[in-house]
């Protein structure tokens, strides 16, 4: 089952910075600076883990993974916007 995560992170280096956001980018989608949304499968949550791990300084930096539960649209219940509106991402069918 699929779970909507939103990740956030403060990275204190500049090139840990853009090599996070980069690969972050392989994982979800990104609605502020350093926070992304994510529909994860529980196979891609410990990948997009262990990449993080791998990339961050565990004692400089700080990634909080937040999960809203499965991706059956009540998830969006649980969050509020003030200003410009967040766009919910459709979820698409992917051939191979």
């Amino acid at each position: 089952m699929r779970h909507v995560y939103i990740v956030c992170y403060d990275i204190c280096d500049e090139k840990r910075l853009r090599t996070v956001y980069k690969m972050m980018r392989g994982f979800g989608r990104p609605i502020q600076y350093s926070v992304f949304h994510c529909d994860l499968s529980e196979k891609e949550r410990v990948m997009m883990l262990m990449s993080l791990h791998d990339e961050i300084n565990i004692a400089d930096d700080r990634v909080l993974v937040i999960d809203l539960g499965p991706d059956d649209g009540t998830w969006s219940n649980r969050l509020e916007v003030l200003g410009r509106p967040m766009k919910i991402p459709e979820r698409k069918p992917t051939i191979i």
